[in-house]
């Protein structure tokens, strides 16, 4: 599995401009919202569900390994 680099701390903005800098790198992009009272909204995709499934399992298994 790839390599995953946490954001963490970084602007939306920072993300953003650095994603418009290096777009032919690109592959796929997924954003989500965790709104203050709890809920989760996905966003928007730009990848098959099978995708969006691997990378959510790739965060997983890193935020796992980083706090267990």
């Amino acid at each position: 599995m790839n390599e995953i680099q946490s954001l963490h701390g970084t602007t939306v903005a920072e993300i953003f401009a650095s994603g418009l800098e290096n777009l032919q790198e690109m592959e796929a992009v997924a954003v989500s919202v965790l709104w203050k009272n709890g809920a989760v909204t996905a966003g928007c995709s730009n990848t098959s569900a099978a995708n969006l499934a691997l990378l959510v399992l790739a965060i997983d298994q890193h935020q796992r390994s980083d706090f267990s």
